[in-house]
């Protein structure tokens, strides 16, 4: 998203893309411990990836814990990133990624590459929270389930990644493709 000089929003038009989102272990942004993907292709969800992350540092914060549920027994056979990703990367591919409050989402990401040592393919990312700000100035907040009701989508497993990434994926429908 990018404003032009006379202060005009400009949305993309993101018929194609890949919503993302993360749970983390802890408080270190390499920790995730699950991801969901998915795919939107021609404005429909076409596809659906979720797998747990061995975390690194592999332990957990009570608070995250507390947030979604994940403990380390729950993760402790899980694979590790790169056989995630090797995975996740069939579905993802090149598509333009989406995440609600993709600072945290693509910060994980990227950390989660450098630490394994892996090259980086520098995906586009989307911000569904920063948009929706610009685009539903009059919500009450712009939380994933607030903005996700907002479009219509009923968020009932918040703080699980494929939930998540599914909301994100409405509400990208929502504001990249209607406006």
């Amino acid at each position: 998203m990018s404003e032009s000089s006379n202060n005009q929003i400009i949305i993309p038009d993101l018929p194609d893309f890949a919503a993302i989102d993360f749970e983390s272990a802890n408080g270190d942004i390499r920790s995730a411990c699950s991801v969901g993907i998915v795919i939107v292709k021609d404005r429909e969800i076409v596809d659906r990836f979720y797998s747990l992350i061995r975390p690194v540092p592999n332990h957990y914060c009570y608070w995250n814990t507390k947030i979604h549920g994940i403990k380390q027994e729950d993760t402790k056979d899980a694979p590790i990133f790169p056989e995630v990703w090797r995975e996740a990367s069939k579905y993802v591919r090149n598509l333009p990624l989406v995440a609600h409050n993709k600072s945290f989402d693509e910060r994980c990401l990227k950390a989660c590459f450098a630490h394994y040592k892996m090259r980086y393919p520098n995906y586009q990312f989307h911000c569904t929270y920063r948009t929706s700000v610009k685009v539903f100035p009059d919500l009450e907040n712009h939380q994933l389930h607030t903005v996700a009701a907002h479009c219509g989508f009923n968020l009932t497993n918040h703080h699980h990644a494929l939930a998540d990434a599914e909301a994100c994926a409405y509400i990208a429908m929502e504001i990249f493709n209607n406006s």
